[in-house]
């Protein structure tokens, strides 16, 4: 395996997998600014509806330019995809449905996200069901689109399973750094 230094990353995998844990490690170590996906795919007025994908392309756009260093996070494959080209590495979080229904029961509070803890918290039953249809779902934020999307990237990639490998890998990439 060749290591590659990271200075373009993107992040992509199910609800709860460690994406935005691992995006802060990789932002903190490698000095790269970090990208939420949340944070341009919805309306800030309206934080339910889905801004265009126009919308969030200029956004995603915006943001590669204006750093040379970053990585970027989701579970949008239409929104991954647009950054591919751009990409040094993909990195595929994907430790099963219940680690990361375990990890959104551990979640600490995301005042990005939520107004308070318990408003985080209110959210809790529909978002464990929601990444217990992971394997099931056939829309954008699925096991089935995420598998298509890593399958079909060409560059340097990587799926991570569990957080041992989680952990060898952020090993591997600082000492290697």
């Amino acid at each position: 395996m060749v290591l590659l230094p990271l200075k373009r990353t993107a992040i992509f995998g199910n609800s709860g997998s460690g994406k935005s844990t691992l995006a802060r490690y990789v932002s903190e170590t490698f000095h790269a600014t970090h990208l939420d996906l949340d944070s341009v795919a919805w309306a800030k007025a309206d934080p339910i509806k889905r801004r265009s994908l126009e919308e969030s392309a200029k956004a995603i756009h915006t943001f590669t330019q204006a750093h040379r260093h970053w990585v970027v996070e989701g579970c949008y494959t239409s929104l991954i995809k647009l950054i591919c080209d751009e990409t040094d590495e993909l990195v595929f979080l994907n430790p099963g449905v219940s680690a990361c229904q375990a990890n959104c029961r551990n979640r600490p509070w995301e005042p990005h996200k939520y107004a308070s803890k318990a408003d985080q918290d209110k959210n809790l039953p529909m978002l464990l069901d929601w990444v217990a249809a992971y394997e099931s779902r056939d829309d954008e934020f699925s096991l089935s689109a995420h598998r298509h999307l890593f399958k079909n990237f060409t560059g340097a990639k990587i799926e991570l399973t569990s957080r041992d490998e989680v952990q060898l890998w952020m090993k591997t990439k600082a000492t290697a750094s």
